[in-house]
């Protein structure tokens, strides 16, 4: 008798159904938040002048302290729960977002 074959479903992250695909979808939506943070840090940090440079690698340091502590603390209120990892994750991206786009403002010509 032929074994039945697994097919692993693909991932909708419109319409996750369990808090293990609503996990997955977090973490994904926070890695591309990320990559898009790296991208506007690695456009902007050739544009400055050594001190500014330095400047904002210290500042991008602290910021990164910064938003893990935040979210560690958001997600201390979910302690033990499945819910958990998304509730850091969904943190992450939303902090993420938020420092690209203050980058991004730096790239403007008129700054």
């Amino acid at each position: 008798m032929a074994k039945p074959i697994l097919v692993a479903q693909k991932l909708n992250c419109n319409l996750p159904q369990t808090q293990l695909e609503i996990n997955r979808c977090s973490q994904l939506a926070y890695e591309n938040a990320d990559k898009k943070l790296n991208q506007a840090y690695k456009q902007l940090l050739p544009n400055l002048e050594r001190p500014r440079q330095q400047k904002l690698i210290a500042a991008q340091q602290a910021w990164i302290k910064f938003r893990d502590n935040s979210c560690e603390f958001e997600r201390s209120g979910y302690e033990g729960g499945s819910i958990a990892p998304s509730v850091y994750l969904n943190c992450l991206e939303k902090l993420t977002k938020q420092r690209t786009q203050q980058l991004q403002e730096y790239l403007k010509p008129d700054r």
